[in-house]
């Protein structure tokens, strides 16, 4: 009973204070104040981003296989990079959590296969949990593996595909999930995901590691690379920029 006597007084004390504000000061906020950064045009990168692929070289980029070696994809003179087939995938040198992720990739104009075959690579965030890529222009697969997808646990909200042979972008919201100090998950990822700044994913509830056969799985970890995918196909990215969050 006096467990409860002292929430009721707390709160009516609250009230009480709350009633007695009448300088709108009083409910400001000057200090901290945000910081401020220089946005850019369209999808350009904001004075605070982290380039990631400039069209230039793959200097912030290793092999996913050995990290002590250099990325071997091929970097074209149109500022883009493309998969080398049956070289692995590739990581960012650097490592990162909570994050804005922006990049463009482009299906190849010819088209071969269908399915899962068709246009395949894919968007590691901390190098375990994958937004699918993939040519889903009149393409038909299961739907938890279409085009921004989290692969094998969410299906996109639509189909917001161009065809192939067109740029095309991927906006990502990430918070990653959170663990205490015995490893157990206290707060699963989370991801948004725009392709063609449509909003495919919203707020998706990330269930743990993205497995090709079975579940997913829940270890903790920290900050990791980004991943991107090479499935094969002559996928192709440009215009890669990070904002940790």
């Amino acid at each position: 009973m006096k467990h409860l006597l002292l929430i009721f007084l707390s709160a009516f004390a609250a009230q009480v204070a709350f009633a007695q504000i009448t300088d709108p000061k009083a409910t400001e906020v000057w200090d901290p104040a945000p910081k401020v950064i220089e946005p850019a045009n369209g999808s350009a990168a904001p004075s605070d981003a982290i380039i990631l692929f400039n069209g230039k070289n793959l200097s912030e980029w290793v092999s996913h296989k050995n990290n002590t070696i250099d990325a071997p994809w091929t970097v074209n003179a149109d500022g883009s990079m493309t998969v080398k087939p049956g070289t692995g995938d590739i990581e960012t040198k650097k490592s990162f959590g909570d994050c804005q992720l922006h990049l463009e990739f482009k299906a190849p104009e010819e088209v071969k296969g269908e399915g899962q075959g068709r246009g395949n690579s894919g968007v590691f965030l901390q190098n375990r949990y994958e937004v699918q890529v993939l040519d889903c222009f009149r393409n038909k697969t299961y739907s938890n593996g279409q085009t921004g997808s989290i692969y094998k646990q969410s299906m996109p909200l639509v189909n917001a595909c161009l065809a192939p042979g067109q740029w095309q972008t991927y906006d990502i919201l990430y918070t990653a999930p959170r663990f205490n100090r015995d490893g157990i998950l206290t707060a699963p990822g989370r991801i948004t995901v725009l392709h063609n700044g449509i909003v495919i994913q919203l707020n998706t509830e990330i269930k743990g590691t993205t497995e090709y056969i079975g579940l997913p799985k829940v270890s903790a970890h920290d900050k990791a690379p980004i991943r991107l995918q090479d499935h094969g196909d002559l996928v192709s990215y440009r215009n890669i920029w990070i904002r940790e969050l």
